[in-house]
């Protein structure tokens, strides 16, 4: 090889392998301390845009998640809620089937007619107060109720994307009106024995002073007269209809169970996507300790040798002197 002073070419290439192993070292620090392979895209372009893609996907997949428990948590709600309804309802058909019996006098009658009349009271309550998060959960009526319903019921989003598929809609029927108007509502029989238990010549409005007082005396089979009660009316009519708003309730119920079982089956599948996201993105990103620390302990030693190469090649010119 010649020997030259103004051109070191040794120098440069023990520079350049330092400069290397350098770059290698400070490549293997970063991984090791972040914990990931894949520090910025020109680490591993493709896979620096599946990373991101995959990160967006697992924190939607936690949204959908906590999507599905609150809706859940909704229908629980309501299925309690309905719960409370049936046990008012129950209560008042044993007592109509208990004034239908024919050994009561008036006294006991409006005992029963004003048990019952609590229990309207009370229904109508539950149902205008029962809500969740500011939802109405059993006042909705198709006719327009202003609580922000619409007749495409809710929908729970427990998916990824803007389609059917991610979605789970729970029907406006699950809210509609549980008041007593609701729950009577339609059946024109049961408007002919309000009017006659009213003694007006129509049919009070149910969600009324006047409507709760009129249903209750049918139930107990007294007529309102004036401001008292009167044995006028055949209670025993009285049991169908309740058994139709508690079988209203039930076929609700029924409804509900069905979406539960959706929402813990949609829960089940986030819980097995997010997973699998979760491995394919360790496997993409995350750094292999082991392989890691062996590539930093090489580059460590690669570093030195250079480092020391290069002060020998750095001295290499100054035997130039000697042939002088």
């Amino acid at each position: 090889m010649t020997l030259t002073i103004n051109t070191n070419v040794a120098s440069i290439i023990a520079e350049r392998n330092l400069n290397n192993a350098t770059t290698g070292l400070n490549r293997s620090l970063e991984r090791l301390s972040t914990g990931y392979k894949i520090n910025h895209a020109s680490d591993n372009a493709a896979g620096y845009s599946i990373a991101d893609m995959w990160t967006t996907q697992i924190g939607s997949l936690d949204i959908a998640a906590a999507n599905a428990s609150t809706g859940a948590d909704l229908l629980q709600t309501a299925e309690q809620t309905y719960g409370l309804l049936t046990d008012h309802l129950q209560r008042i058909r044993d007592l109509t089937v208990q004034a239908a019996n024919g050994t009561y006098g008036s006294t006991s009658l409006k005992a029963i007619q004003s048990e019952v009349e609590a229990r309207l009271r009370e229904i109508s309550r539950i149902a205008a107060n029962s809500e969740f998060n500011g939802i109405k959960l059993m006042a909705y009526d198709h006719d327009g109720d202003g609580t922000g319903m619409t007749s495409a019921g809710l929908n729970l989003q427990v998916g990824l994307y803007a389609n059917n598929d991610s979605v789970i809609n729970l029907s406006s029927n699950l809210f509609k009106d549980a008041s007593v108007s609701g729950l009577f509502k339609g059946d024109d029989d049961f408007k002919n024995a309000v009017k006659e238990a009213s003694g007006a010549t129509t049919a009070p409005q149910y969600n009324s002073d006047a409507g709760y007082k009129a249903i209750a005396a049918a139930c107990a089979g007294l007529k309102v007269s004036g401001n008292t009660f009167v044995i006028g009316t055949n209670s025993k009519q009285m049991i169908g209809f309740i058994d139709n708003a508690i079988e209203e309730i039930s076929n609700r119920v029924t409804q509900i169970g069905a979406a539960q079982n959706r929402v813990t089956s949609a829960l089940s599948g986030i819980d097995v996507q997010s997973q699998n996201l979760v491995s394919s993105l360790s496997t993409l990103r995350d750094t292999d300790v082991a392989d890691e620390s062996s590539k930093y302990v090489q580059q460590q030693i690669l570093q030195q040798a250079s480092a020391t190469l290069l002060a020998t090649a750095n001295q290499t010119p100054s035997i130039a002197l000697n042939l002088i």
